[in-house]
């Protein structure tokens, strides 16, 4: 194990709604380095999401991101030759991050016409308490509920 833990590495706020939160879902949309390209797309989303819902756009995302974060996870583990699903708390860095990508990775398996398209629809899917991502967290809690009998291998 090494002696200190490495420094994290600021993000640079966005520049439209200048978050430092947009710049890190960003990141995690982003494709062999393209960041432009990923901006774009993003940005399309949230003008997609504000012109369906009629609301702020940006207000939207903030709410799916909530609505999609998990709280608790199973985390496997080996107790006597035996492997328990162990429910554990998330970490707060994690809890985003998990959440993020659960986004993206479902508005991508969705079918549209465009990435930006695919994602809004997400967006909105997600804010209403719907959709991949929003099923996914469930299950995950769902999982966390079934083996809470293991908790205290903690």
């Amino acid at each position: 194990m090494r002696k200190t833990k490495p420094k994290k590495i600021a993000l640079a706020p966005d520049p439209k709604f200048n978050d430092v939160l947009v710049s890190r879902f960003v990141n995690n949309l982003m494709w062999q380095g393209k960041k432009s390209t990923a901006f774009t797309i993003f940005y399309d989303a949230v003008e997609k999401v504000s012109k369906q819902t009629g609301e702020n756009g940006y207000e939207i995302w903030r709410k799916a991101i909530a609505n999609v974060t998990p709280s608790v996870e199973v985390r496997s583990r080996r107790i006597g030759g035996a492997t328990f699903q162990i429910p554990t708390e998330v970490r707060p860095e994690r809890k985003v991050s998990l959440s993020m990508k659960w986004l993206i990775r479902y508005s991508r398996e969705r079918n549209g016409r465009s990435m930006a398209d695919k994602l809004a629809n997400e967006i909105v899917a997600a804010s209403k308490g719907e959709g991949g991502a929003f099923k996914k967290k469930e299950d995950t809690h769902r999982m966390a509920e079934a083996n809470k009998a293991f908790a205290h291998f903690r």
